[in-house]
């Protein structure tokens, strides 16, 4: 008759759900994975078939019972690191949109907005394109397979743990979230600069032409020469976002050892006041 105790369920039970609780962190919030459209069934599904897949090979876990107080501050910091994880790559998928937030507002396209079911808000239509033609490329160049990778690695660097986190992590994060402005400015400044020119010689041609409606034919040529400069650009918008997607994979794979190394110098202080001794030299 086989017989189990309540300690050996609990470590069952703990050896599969902080690995799932990170992995489903990761796809609630990264892109892709975490997208509205896919249902949640399947979301839960892979998160489990990706746990059943990596608790083999999770190292040792604390022997603290899950339905604790201890354990479900296990379970929280495991959804936090997941989540920490998923919205790195996020952030270059912000960078994207805000790229074309800034080209619609300068065609004119400012009022062509739609309900964005990711964001819960509204979004632009050239910005969702762009956002479109971002997920094409990140399923062309496999970052989606690189990202679970370092997924799997973050539980060597970061084992499962009872100690807390903490802050230079998240101080990382914060300023990964600086390349939303610059790299969205940057990925739109071809259409800002050609419909600079545009709007400087319609400028020019009104002055020479007074009787020629602005309104009339100004908008139907910045909006002609936006999608051509979009339509031009397109392909060389390949390198940047993939330099993108890795910086951002490299991010996510950061993460987890920013935490591991604080946690590990926090726990073995060294003291000012501790006297040196020199190379050789025995107590």
């Amino acid at each position: 008759m086989i017989t189990l105790t309540t300690a050996e369920m609990n470590t069952w039970i703990a050896a599969l759900l902080w690995p799932l609780t990170r992995i489903l962190g990761l796809i609630a919030a990264a892109p892709l994975f975490g997208n509205s459209a896919v249902p949640v069934t399947i979301k839960v599904g892979l998160g489990v078939l990706l746990a059943l897949i990596v608790a083999p090979a999770v190292p040792a876990l604390p022997a603290t019972d899950p339905l604790s107080l201890a354990g479900l501050l296990i379970l929280a910091q495991e959804l936090l690191v997941g989540l920490a994880m998923g919205f790195s790559i996020r952030i270059v998928f912000a960078a994207v949109e805000m790229a074309g937030e800034i080209g619609s507002l300068t065609m004119g396209l400012g009022f062509a907005t739609f309900f964005d079911p990711n964001t819960q808000g509204r979004s632009s239509a050239i910005s969702q394109f762009l956002a479109l033609v971002a997920t094409m490329g990140f399923l062309a160049v496999n970052a989606h397979l690189v990202l679970l990778s370092a997924l799997v690695e973050s539980f060597n660097s970061l084992p499962v743990s009872a100690r807390p986190l903490y802050g230079g992590g998240f101080k990382q994060l914060a300023d990964w979230g600086s390349i939303i402005f610059s790299t969205g400015v940057q990925l739109s400044l071809p259409i800002v600069a050609a419909l600079l020119i545009t709007n400087v010689a319609l400028g020019i041609l009104t002055r020479a032409a007074p009787q020629l409606n602005l309104f009339g034919i100004g908008f139907p040529i910045t909006l002609g020469v936006g999608l051509l400069v979009i339509a031009m650009s397109l392909p060389y918008l390949a390198t940047p976002m993939q330099n993108l997607f890795l910086e951002g994979i490299e991010r996510a794979r950061l993460l987890p050892r920013t935490w591991s190394q604080r946690q590990d110098a926090i726990k073995t202080p060294t003291s000012p006041l501790t006297p040196q001794r020199p190379p050789g030299q025995h107590p």
